[in-house]
């Protein structure tokens, strides 16, 4: 036992009532033990967030709208191989992941013939899988899926065709020693570049992507007959579209829905395989 450790910290690592992997808890364990976390954080989370929501003011002008794909995927590749700690890159690629075999599993089970094809394993895959492809993804993946009640697959032998297994032996994160910045720090300066970098209506879209969540959890609490599911959606009603505030929670709450959704999932389909 590390003595070190708070008894909080020690609860939660002992704590596996929420379902997900044990390796993205793991990650993200380690990330909450990250000294930058719980000293520059703050500060640097506070002045990021001044600066988003003065971006955000500026965007919303009657002025001409630009946007810049290819520099904002460099800039955070780049970003991320030289200052974000391993643990935070590898939870960012299994997000990747988690949510293109989320959104697979719900079109395959509902005989829609739309695929998410985003399975980054190292940082310059994320050139191509990028994080505007991820919101893109996401958007088209409902726009296909149509009415709730059509021709969903009421058999308990789901189709798992789609489904890519995440093991962890298959990301490589080169290690640097300049890697320190953890995880909620690096999203903090991600969504000022985000919002200076993509038009206004780009970037509200994608942050409103996440109350998506309430309705992935309804459409596959549909499917696999279980209505608990909403209870781990934190974003909710897609309908109401809101601003940057509070952005760095509801990023990190749509986060911890994916794993939860995918190790769901995936325990069902180890299952249904055995």
């Amino acid at each position: 036992m590390n003595n070190h450790e708070s008894a909080y910290l020690r609860a939660i690592k002992a704590d596996d009532s929420i379902p997900i992997e044990q390796e993205a808890l793991t990650l993200w364990h380690k990330d909450l033990e990250n000294s930058f976390r719980w000293t520059l954080r703050p500060i640097l989370q506070f002045l990021f967030a001044i600066l988003l929501h003065i971006i955000w003011f500026l965007k919303r002008l009657p002025l001409p709208q630009f946007s810049a794909h290819s520099f904002l995927q460099k800039t955070i590749c780049w970003f991320c191989k030289n200052f974000v700690s391993p643990e935070a890159n590898l939870l960012i690629l299994r997000h990747f992941a988690t949510e293109s075999n989320i959104l697979n599993f719900l079109s395959e089970n509902t005989n829609h013939s739309y695929r998410v094809n985003l399975y980054p394993k190292i940082i310059d895959d994320m050139l191509e899988n990028s994080f505007v492809d991820h919101d893109q993804e996401l958007f088209e993946s409902f726009a296909q899926l149509g009415n709730i009640q059509s021709n969903i697959n009421e058999s308990t032998e789901y189709h798992w065709h789609s489904w890519q297994p995440i093991n962890m032996k298959d990301f490589f994160i080169e290690h640097k020693a300049t890697q320190i910045i953890d995880f909620e720090t690096a999203h903090a300066l991600f969504m000022c570049l985000f919002c200076l970098l993509l038009k206004r209506d780009e970037y509200r879209d994608a942050i409103n992507g996440f109350n998506l969540d309430h309705s992935i959890a309804i459409r596959i609490g549909k499917i696999i007959n279980d209505n608990s599911l909403t209870e781990y959606a934190y974003n909710k009603y897609p309908h109401y579209l809101v601003g940057p505030w509070n952005l760095g929670q509801r990023f990190l709450m749509h986060g911890f829905f994916t794993e939860h959704m995918y190790a769901k999932l995936e325990a069902m389909r180890q299952q249904q395989m055995a």
